[in-house]
């Protein structure tokens, strides 16, 4: 590769870089010897690199026909059509093509015939007058070339239409046969042929050829600027290029792409003056442009539309399917769940190393220097050390991320877009909304997922940043314990106080260099330790400090959810990626340089040929999920929100929810997601039907806010709280509210939990809730919501925050038992399920306990209830852990959190009561503060916020 435009000194360390500007002006450029030679000696088609190679691939000469590979057509049959000649009828030639496995059909009148001939002539007499050496192979091959194009007029024979059909087509595959006239120019543009034409991942070869196009018609506020309306609008010739989901245009002269046009719902192909505004005008639409471009004739206007339309009428993404959502169900789709972030790190990690041609991320937040294998004894596995690795191998790396309002958030996405694009000009980072000039202040980019050569695709709730690694442990120290070493991905089980070490002994370890990890054992390094209800996130452009003091403030445990998809629903999630990234490049002023490519999808008729897998993956059906809006993605969708009330409504047995919100119940005013409204709507109906059905829902005991909840925990946690509580119990609208049909029995069908731990930190007891970051639903063993999408308004409306999610399906079952009874179950959705009720009823640990099923009386009340209460019991003899059902109001609360507590008192006694905690699981505390008003004060900053930004 040719050396990168630097225009600064490389930084020796991620916290000694120059971040006020971003280090490379221009892309890497140049292809190497070994690509260009792969390229020049392809036979099946190009490599999907020529996508982001198309101005080196001009300049080194690559013909756009694959070497050593016939073209051959065949003249098949004429048209008449009108002139403005003084000769009325004219003819239009049907010319079928074939090159390798690709098949194409260009229209062409007999002057175009004559005007190819008369440029190769040209350019054959440029070559004898030009003897220059390198021309010498050209010029033998010329001279079996015809001098004169023969007249189709005077002889009897010529004048019978299928010799002059023969005849054409004896001529042009004689022309075709000679290298140097099959890749003039002159016959690329005859052949309507160019460098995107025959590159196997983007499908067949499609509608090609030269066009102009006009300034403008955006369906996006702000983009029809000076310059761009209908009145003032400009044409520019570009080469237009039509494939099976999208089209594109770009200039020929430098290779570079202008824009692109992916189809959707909205897609429609209009001609005529009525439409355009133009002659010969023809206008595609979609759901962010209508683009009008103009052809040479009214014959080529209808010739172009009727291509197009033939060519987009296979398109899945043409439909509204299931759900109302962008994409179809994909039935034999690999795929695999993750619970915690540890072994979807390490999977991850593997995958991104797997990568050849693309790497797509986008994340809520990103954290550079985050590891995704541990514990690190370098930077190998270090986040940002992969995508420069993976960029100076060529690999294009595109990051989008959530530009946050600063005062609001302190993720600091600036730190984080310089860090990555300063390491290699392969890498590209975007950020996205500017919140004043596209009016957007309150929502956010909440996707999470990582899209590795359009093939393999992890989505889920897990950014690749900060305190988002776990296992099943969740342990709350980490001081560097030999505790802490992993065998097969899974950490060995930690020692109580968590405080020994093989390394250097601890004094010695504060001497050494911390950016020396060669007798590193901590899990968590820096910032990655954290515990952000006691402090948030702060100066993540030092990351390798730490944020708390390790020891004496235990971490806060991260329970999260994600999934890797292959295949076809690999190519949905990456086409998500790539409307977003275009969008955001044509919105934003910044980006529409040429240092930030337009992305184009791959076709999903090469979906099922995988370069690797993620290992244990299994078949199911999937379909890729989203929330989007205009102005996140240039389009609407609340296909997530669908999919929740869909399975709720249509669950059997139970339903499994585990997430990091629960704020929903609809009123018309402040909540308008209907979730748990058909969560009561179900309970209701097994209520009357009198049958056996659970509701299991699991949320963290408080929201993710820094906050000393001893003293009220502050206005944005009470916010949180205040529709929490409304959702579950408090007010009219509530869940336990409208099951008073049911009374008391309520019980039997819902339970409310929330997850805690504990274990001793610098010989003493401490305790931490488990922070639940998960964003899942599972049903009936059968079928499982894995996303981004929180259960409240902001994730599900889908004209806020912007969300992706995957619904999977088991298309294979297995024998299982509910409710006493045998039962045919999803093999991957029970796995899933078994996985998460064993962690956390401590059946993973206790083989007595039987998760086999989940509706059972024994499990659901012996199990899971009573389990949860006991936990919360002792915690609260032990901890006085916050929040408590004791604690009615402020007063209450004050003199509870004075209380002496027993792991202080009497050490040894509360180990003894500890050890009766079985699992995860405490009962959320229904009646904490019941009595208090927890809407922010007016006056305050909380308070003043719309009430959209809490629900």
């Amino acid at each position: 590769m040719a050396s990168p435009d630097v225009v600064e000194p490389a930084a020796q360390s991620s916290t000694a870089q120059n971040l006020s500007r971003r280090r490379f002006s221009r892309d890497a450029q140049g292809l190497s010897p070994d690509e260009i030679d792969g390229l020049m000696s392809s036979s099946e088609g190009r490599p999907f690199l020529v996508v982001h190679h198309l101005p080196e691939v001009k300049e080194e000469g690559i013909p756009p026909l694959m070497p050593g590979i016939p073209v051959t057509c065949r003249v098949e049959n004429t048209e008449k059509h009108t002139t403005r000649s003084k000769v009325n009828v004219g003819t239009l030639y049907t010319v079928q093509l074939t090159h390798g496995h690709f098949q194409w059909t260009v229209k062409r009148k007999y002057k175009h015939f004559q005007e190819l001939h008369r440029d190769l002539y040209k350019h054959k007499m440029m070559l004898h007058l030009l003897p220059l050496a390198r021309f010498t192979k050209e010029r033998q091959q010329l001279r079996a070339m015809s001098e004169e194009m023969p007249s189709l007029h005077g002889t009897e024979r010529t004048r019978r239409t299928s010799s002059k059909l023969k005849y054409l087509e004896e001529y042009l595959n004689g022309l075709l046969e000679n290298s140097f006239c099959r890749n003039d120019h002159s016959m690329m543009e005859f052949l309507s042929v160019g460098a995107l034409s025959f590159v196997t991942d983007l499908g067949p070869k499609g509608l090609e050829g030269p066009i102009f196009k006009r300034s403008g018609g955006h369906r996006i506020q702000g983009l029809n600027c000076i310059g761009h309306h209908q009145f003032c609008f400009r044409w520019s010739r570009r080469w237009l290029v039509v494939k099976d989901s999208f089209l594109m245009y770009m200039n020929r002269d430098n290779g570079h792409i202008n824009f692109v046009l992916l189809f959707d719902p909205e897609f429609k192909v209009k001609v005529g003056r009525a439409h355009t505004d133009t002659r010969y005008g023809v206008c595609i639409e979609n759901f962010s442009r209508n683009l009008i471009i103009k052809c040479s004739s009214y014959r080529q206007t209808h010739w172009w539309s009727h291509e197009i339309n033939r060519l987009a009428e296979t398109c899945d993404f043409l439909k509204v399917h299931r759900f109302e959502g962008f994409a179809p169900p994909r039935e034999n789709t690999l795929t695999k769940w993750y619970v915690n972030g540890g072994g979807y790190f390490a999977d991850l990690a593997d995958s991104l190393e797997q990568a050849r041609e693309e790497i797509f991320i986008t994340d809520w937040w990103l954290s550079p220097e985050v590891f995704l294998k541990r514990p690190a004894t370098d930077n190998y596995w270090r986040l940002d050390e992969i995508l420069k690795r993976k960029a100076e191998q060529g690999v294009k790396v595109c990051v989008l991320l959530y530009k946050e309002v600063e005062l609001a958030l302190g993720i600091n996405s600036e730190h984080s877009k310089r860090t990555l694009m300063n390491m290699h000009p392969n890498i590209k980072v975007m950020r996205h909304p500017d919140h004043v000039s596209s009016v957007v202040l309150l929502w956010a980019h909440h996707e999470k997922m990582v899209a590795i050569d359009q093939t393999v695709a992890f989505v889920g709730g897990i950014d690749l940043a900060f305190g988002r690694w776990d296992t099943n442990q969740y342990r709350l120290t980490d001081l560097g314990s030999t505790a802490n070493s992993v065998t097969d991905g899974e950490p060995i089980e930690e020692k109580a106080g968590n405080g020994a070490a093989d390394g250097p002994e601890p004094d010695k370890q504060a001497e050494l260099d911390p950016y020396d990890l060669t007798y590193n054992n901590k899990l968590w390094l820096g910032k990655d330790y954290s515990n952000f209800i006691r402090k948030d996130w702060v100066q993540l452009d030092r990351p390798f400090e730490d944020n708390i003091d390790r020891t004496q403030v235990p971490r806060m445990p991260w329970r999260d959810l994600s999934a890797a998809v292959h295949g076809g629903a690999a190519r949905d999630v990456a086409r998500h990626f790539i409307q977003r990234w275009n969008f955001t490049k044509i919105f934003k002023n910044k980006y529409k340089d040429e240092f930030y490519p337009y992305l184009l999808p791959k076709s999903h008729c090469t979906a099922d040929s995988l370069s690797f897998t993620v290992p244990e993956s299994k078949k199911a059906k999937v379909q890729v999920l989203r929330s989007a809006d205009r102005w996140s993605t240039g389009t609407c969708e609340n296909s997530i929100l669908k999919a929740y009330i869909h399975t709720i409504e249509n669950s059997e047995h139970y339903i499994y929810i585990e997430n990091q919100f629960f704020i929903s119940c609809a009123d018309g005013k402040n909540v308008h997601n209907g979730i748990g409204d058909a969560i009561v709507n179900r309970i209701l109906r097994a209520h009357r039907e009198q049958k056996k059905y659970r509701v299991f829902v699991v949320i963290p005991l408080l929201p993710g806010f820094e906050g000393d909840i001893s003293a009220g925990g502050g206005n944005a946690i009470q916010a949180i709280l205040h529709f929490t509580f409304r959702t579950m119990c408090r007010g009219e609208y509530s869940i336990l509210s409208r099951l008073r049909e049911v009374k008391d029995l309520w019980t039997e069908y819902i339970t409310l939990c929330g997850l805690r731990t504990h274990s001793q930190l610098s010989q003493s007891l401490v305790t931490e809730l488990i922070y639940v970051h998960s964003k899942t639903l599972i049903a009936d063993d059968r079928c499982y919501i894995i996303g981004s999408a929180n259960i409240n308004d902001r994730s599900m409306l889908g004209s806020r925050d912007s969300e992706m999610a995957v619904f999977v399906e088991d298309e294979e079952r297995v024998l299982s038992i509910m409710g006493g009874q045998e039962y045919q179950a999803g093999p991957l959705t029970l796995a899933l399920r078994k996985q998460c009720f064993s962690v956390l009823v401590g059946a993973s640990s206790d083989p007595s306990i039987n998760v086999d099923d989940p509706i059972s009386d024994e499990f659901f009340f012996l199990n899971w209830n009573a389990p949860a209460k006991l936990n919360a019991t002792i915690y609260d003899k032990v901890f006085k852990c916050l929040p408590h059902n004791s604690v009615h109001n402020m007063r209450e609360l004050k003199e509870y959190s004075s209380k002496e507590r027993l792991c202080d008192t009497d050490p040894e006694q509360a180990v003894e009561e500890l050890k009766a905690v079985r699992g995860l699981l405490v009962h959320f505390p229904l009646r904490f503060l019941c009595e208090e008003n927890l809407l922010p004060p007016r006056g305050t900053k909380e308070g003043m916020a719309p009430v959209g930004l809490w629900t």
